[in-house]
C-alpha cells in the first residue's frame, strides 16, 4: 500500500539570495476564495513583486488589488492582510530590507529620508517594465551579486515612485470587477481582446467599465494588455524558443514592425538584441 503524502503547504518560499541587510525569496501561493485571509506583520520593510496572479493586499495605508506587474509595499512593522478572493493562487518575487539599508536608500533620494510607504502598492507602469524584467531574470536565474543589484534597484523605484502621486479611490464593487477582468486578460492574452467584450463579461458599462479598471489596477485596460503582452514577449526572448515572429504571434501582436517597434521603446533595445542581451547575462 502507497505511503498517502502529506498535502503541499499553502505558501512556499524559495530563497533566492541575501546579503548584507536584505534578502529576497520567490513566494507561491495555492489559496484561493475559500481560504480565509491571513494576517501577518511585516518584521522587515518588504516590497514584492507580482509575477501571476490576483490577490487582494490591506494595510495601514489602504487596500489595493495586486496584479501581474504590480509592486506590493509593506513598511516594517505594520500589519497587514493578504486574501485571495479574487481567484486562486499568485507568484511574487519578494524583496526585504532592513530598516538601516532603506534609510541608506532612502537618504540619497531628494525627496527626503522618509522610509514608510503612503500607499500599499504601485499599479503596474511603463517605467516598471525593465525593473519587473530583471526581476524575472533573477528568479529564473539567481546570482548573489545581480540580486543585490536588482534588490537596491527595487528598493529605490519602490520609495521614489510611492512619493509621485496620489491614487483616487474605486467604488464599492468595482474591485471583484476589476480582478475578474484581469483574470480574463491572463487567461487570453493572444487573442483578440477588446474593451468592450470585457466590460460585457463583467457587467458593466464599457465607459464604467474603462474608468474602474483604471481606478483599481492604476492603468487603462488597452495600456494593462499591451504591457502584459510585451511582458510576456519580453520573457520568452530572455528564456524561451521561438523566432521573434512567433513570439510577437504569441503574445498577441498581430504586426511584426508594430511588435518591434512597441517592445523598442519599451525595453530600449529590439526584440533580437534584448535577446541576445539578456542571454549573455545569464
Amino acid at each position: 500500500m502507497a505511503t498517502p503524502q502529506a498535502p503541499a503547504p499553502a505558501i512556499t518560499a524559495r530563497p533566492l539570495a541575501q546579503g548584507d541587510g536584505w534578502f529576497v525569496q520567490d513566494v507561491t501561493c495555492r489559496c484561493g476564495p475559500a481560504d480565509r485571509p491571513f494576517e501577518e506583520r511585516h518584521a522587515w520593510t518588504a516590497v514584492a513583486a507580482a509575477l501571476s496572479g490576483v490577490f487582494s493586499y490591506r494595510s495601514a495605508c489602504g487596500g489595493a488589488v495586486l496584479v501581474p506587474g504590480a509592486l506590493m509595499l509593506g513598511t516594517a512593522g505594520q500589519c497587514y492582510q493578504c486574501g485571495h478572493e479574487h481567484g486562486n493562487g499568485d507568484r511574487c518575487v519578494s524583496f526585504h530590507y532592513a530598516p538601516a539599508f532603506m534609510e541608506a536608500v532612502a537618504g540619497g533620494l531628494r525627496r527626503g529620508s522618509r522610509t514608510a510607504f503612503h500607499r500599499p502598492h504601485l499599479a503596474p507602469a511603463d517605467r516598471l517594465l525593465p525593473l519587473l524584467a530583471d526581476v524575472r531574470s533573477l528568479a529564473s536565474a539567481p546570482d548573489p551579486l545581480r540580486a543585490e543589484q536588482v534588490a537596491l534597484s527595487v528598493a529605490t523605484a519602490a520609495l521614489a515612485l510611492d512619493h509621485d502621486t496620489t491614487v483616487a479611490a474605486a467604488a464599492a464593487g468595482d474591485e471583484a470587477r476589476a480582478a475578474r477582468a484581469v483574470r480574463i486578460i491572463e487567461a487570453h492574452l493572444a487573442d483578440p481582446l477588446t474593451i468592450a467584450g470585457l466590460a460585457t463579461s463583467v457587467g458593466m458599462t464599457r465607459r464604467r467599465f474603462a474608468t474602474a479598471f483604471r481606478l483599481v489596477i492604476g492603468m487603462t485596460p488597452y495600456r494593462y494588455i499591451l504591457t502584459r503582452r510585451l511582458d510576456a514577449a519580453a520573457d520568452r526572448l530572455r528564456r524561451g524558443p521561438g523566432n521573434v515572429l512567433e513570439i510577437a504571434l504569441d503574445a498577441g501582436f498581430g504586426d511584426l514592425s508594430e511588435f518591434t517597434r512597441r517592445f523598442h521603446a519599451r525595453y530600449g533595445a529590439p526584440p533580437g538584441t534584448y535577446r541576445l542581451l539578456h542571454r549573455g547575462r545569464r
